[in-house]
């Protein structure tokens, strides 16, 4: 993470001000460290340049060792799964089972090859309509984005997906975060294999309770994160405290009607921001001003399933045809955001 993170930073348990001990450094990124609250004594560890900032009630493992994913050891476990995967000319594979491979490979190491994969991989996971709406998008919110300067932290990033257009098309210093630090660090190996991590600050954090000072973010974006994230209605108060500018989210909403994908928006719990009359609504009561802009339609199918490794699936919805409505949701907070609860 870089110096200027300092002056936004506070112990996300108790809101209270950090004492920091940094322990190596690269110029203006941090490397290694921590820092402790004043009030609680909660610590936060600084470790490869990704700060985490999991507050001490959460559980968690110590997912800053070296260990396997899931997939890896999955595939020692099944050798005759990883040849049908891993050695075979990766044309032959379908969708679900490049992107997979594309996966193992970025694990190896193998960057160059792990991507141009995982791009052949999307023409044949998602709908030509699917690519070019979520593409539409990010250039809508990279025009709006073009406006306005300070730093724009990215919630719940996952893949860095957007995150990689930010860096390739703006100059401002932008801040990646994911709830898994497995996740992050993942990320900048990729972000330093495209020599994108120069501008890149990494946090890992639990988007309910962040460790920013109340009115510290001039921008927050996120690329379909918000389903992913629970507990809805406190993490729109949580980012009502910490924004003090505007809360742009790539989002898409499913039909109120859709009664084939409802069944299981249902069961995932995510309804809240998977449409829009919901989305709104939450983000109204938690005192947003938000809109919809840049609205497009288009046609998603449920992804195909892996066949080398059999029934693996790449997303849990749709499970059914559907029209998606695309958009960029604009928001800022209304009324008093930077009081602390």
């Amino acid at each position: 993470m870089h110096t200027y993170l300092f002056e936004m930073l506070e112990c996300p348990a108790c809101h209270g001000a950090l004492d920091w001990t940094i322990t190596a450094r690269q110029r203006d990124r941090l490397m290694e460290g921590e820092a402790r609250c004043r009030i609680c004594a909660a610590s936060y560890p600084l470790r490869d340049g990704i700060g985490l900032f999991l507050t001490p009630d959460l559980p968690r493992e110590d997912l800053w060792q070296q260990a396997d994913s899931h997939l890896t050891r999955y595939l020692r476990e099944h050798p005759e799964q990883e040849r049908r995967l891993m050695q075979v000319p990766p044309e032959s594979l379908n969708p679900a089972d490049q992107f997979f491979r594309s996966l193992v490979l970025e694990e190896r190491g193998n960057y160059t090859e792990a991507q141009a994969l995982a791009s052949l991989a999307q023409t044949g996971l998602y709908t030509q309509d699917y690519l070019s709406c979520w593409q539409q998008q990010c250039d809508y919110l990279l025009q709006q984005l073009s406006a306005s300067d300070g730093p724009i932290i990215d919630l719940a990033s996952g893949r860095c997906g957007l995150v990689e257009k930010l860096a390739q098309q703006t100059q401002r210093p932008l801040v990646a975060s994911d709830f898994s630090p497995r996740v992050l660090q993942n990320d900048r190996r990729r972000l330093e294999s495209l020599d994108l991590y120069d501008r890149i600050s990494l946090l890992a954090f639990d988007a309910r309770r962040t460790p920013f000072r109340s009115g510290a973010l001039p921008t927050l974006t996120t690329n379909l994160g918000l389903p992913n994230i629970r507990e809805p209605d406190d993490v729109l108060r949580e980012l009502h405290r910490i924004v003090s500018g505007s809360f742009l989210s790539l989002s898409y909403f499913y039909p109120e009607e859709d009664d084939a994908n409802a069944q299981q928006i249902r069961e995932l719990g995510i309804e809240s921001f998977l449409y829009r009359r919901t989305t709104l609504e939450a983000f109204a009561e938690a005192g947003w001003n938000a809109e919809v802009e840049n609205a497009a339609l288009g046609m998603a199918r449920p992804t195909p399933k892996g066949e080398a490794l059999e029934g693996a699936a790449i997303d849990s919805l749709p499970v059914a045809e559907t029209t998606l409505e695309w958009c960029v949701l604009s928001a800022t907070p209304n009324g008093n955001p930077h009081d602390t609860p």
